[in-house]
């Protein structure tokens, strides 16, 4: 008699599940969002700030001929590596911008993989704000997500953050 009674109140609440789902896809399609505008300043460009470890770049993008510019330098001057390269341009790959947009960026701080990934988050989130639709495909690819990773603290009795000191057995 339990499981009768369970059965009736699990199908009322499939039922009142399935009005309110319904009732909320009605709110939805009677008030669609108004979508994104782009965010462009009175020269054409669009603005973000990108985050990697301690490096902060702030990037400035607008449509050219693919001129990358970092702290006054081509992309090939500052970054020696391919990798950092690769790196700098996945924004642009993934969208199926390449030499679209050129770049102006400054970035401080950490070292030369911080400073591309850094440059990486910036141009990523710059590229949304001047076309707002490639969000979707910038989201999905994990670009516009701040990466949180640090390094960790020194412990004390430590030699690094987890390194212990050597064990003597004697």
């Amino acid at each position: 008699m339990a499981k009768a009674e369970e059965k009736t109140t699990l199908e009322d609440l499939a039922k009142t599940v399935a009005e309110t789902t319904q009732d909320a896809a009605k709110d939805e399609q009677s008030a669609p969002a108004a979508p994104k505008e782009p965010q462009i300043d009175d020269l054409g460009r669009a603005y973000a700030t990108g985050r990697r470890k301690e490096s902060v770049a702030r990037v400035w993008i607008k449509r050219g001929s693919g001129k990358v510019q970092v702290n006054g330098k081509t992309q090939e001057e500052y970054f020696g590596r391919q990798t950092h390269l690769l790196v700098l341009n996945q924004p642009f790959l993934i969208t199926d911008r390449v030499g679209q947009f050129d770049i102006t960026c400054t970035v401080k701080g950490g070292g030369l993989s911080g400073q591309a990934g850094a440059i990486r988050h910036g141009l990523s989130r710059a590229l949304e704000n001047f076309e707002p639709e490639l969000r979707g495909a910038l989201k999905k690819a994990g670009m516009l997500t701040r990466d949180a990773r640090v390094v960790e603290r020194k412990k004390i009795g430590k030699h690094k953050a987890r390194r212990s000191k050597q064990w003597a057995k004697r």
